[in-house]
């Protein structure tokens, strides 16, 4: 008598359930999800999240056109978004041979049940594996100890672990040298590093590079300025599919005046590849 292996069975991701939707049958351009309080940064949902859902919207729109990736995708968060449902509206701008361009506009009910709208986006799609492979840069990776080396958001006071429960979804180690402001000596010089990866295992793709771009805590930190910084305006490029293993993430700013200030990001897989890039406009946090 045989037996037969049991394969242990895969279960999803929290990303995947994160940005999960359901297309309506009446009407193709509208999609229902729901926000999981576990992507919470604060009181509202983190942005990289939502990117990442509104850029599931258009993925959706697009895969009969072959463009199933996230290009440049540029989103105005219009209003703090929180747990609960949410309804995304996508409508295509042009469809192109090689790329075609949308928006999506993320909404939730309020208290009276009527939608606020709490993100919009402009998008470009393609397909990442047809691109051409040269590369020619002068970017360069940043240098980090191993990720043993590193500072694991494990070591986080309580507090500050219980308002913002999105750290539990990730596998996040901060080089040491960019973490002085967790001792009350914040460096001055306004950036964050360290290596990032899903908590639950599920390796990157180019949905989850939208998330990895606002994943890392505000730089507004290392200016000294605790609190979380709202995002006015971001805009993601992402530039290759990445390979499994590591991210290299990179946060930083060269500008805080008139309570804005610019937040610099870079997405480095475990070839070292530049994989994607950002900027975002947030507000300093209040006193």
């Amino acid at each position: 008598m045989t037996t037969t292996e049991q394969k242990p069975e895969r279960t999803e991701s929290e990303f995947d359930r994160g940005i999960a939707l359901r297309r309506r049958e009446d009407d193709a351009r509208t999609y229902d999800g729901d926000l999981d309080g576990g992507w919470k940064v604060g009181e509202g949902i983190n942005g990289g999240l939502l990117l990442a859902l509104a850029g599931n919207a258009l993925r959706q729109t697009f895969l009969d056109d072959d463009h199933p990736d996230p290009i440049s995708v540029s989103a105005y968060y219009l209003s703090a978004s929180r747990a609960g449902a949410a309804t995304l509206h996508t409508d295509v701008v042009r469809r192109g041979r090689t790329m075609s361009t949308g928006t999506v506009a993320l909404c939730q009910p309020d208290d009276a049940g009527q939608p606020v709208e709490r993100v919009r986006a402009l998008a470009t799609y393609g397909d990442l594996t047809s691109l051409p492979e040269q590369v020619h840069t002068t970017a360069a990776a940043p240098v980090l100890p191993d990720p043993e080396r590193c500072i694991g958001t494990d070591l986080a006071p309580p507090d500050f672990r219980a308002n913002a429960p999105l750290l539990d979804r990730f596998d996040l180690r901060l080089d040491p040298d960019t973490v002085g402001w967790a001792l009350g000596k914040p460096s001055g010089r306004g950036r964050i590093q360290g290596w990032l990866r899903l908590a639950d295992g599920r390796e990157p793709d180019p949905l989850s590079l939208l998330l990895a771009l606002d994943a890392l805590p505000p730089v507004t930190f290392d200016l000294g300025l605790p609190g979380w910084a709202p995002t006015l305006e971001l805009t993601a490029h992402v530039r290759a599919v990445p390979a499994p293993g590591w991210l290299k993430v990179v946060h930083a700013t060269r500008n805080y005046a008139g309570g804005l200030l610019e937040e610099d990001a870079e997405v480095w897989d475990s070839t070292g590849r530049l994989v994607a890039q950002s900027r975002q406009l947030a507000r300093a946090p209040r006193p």
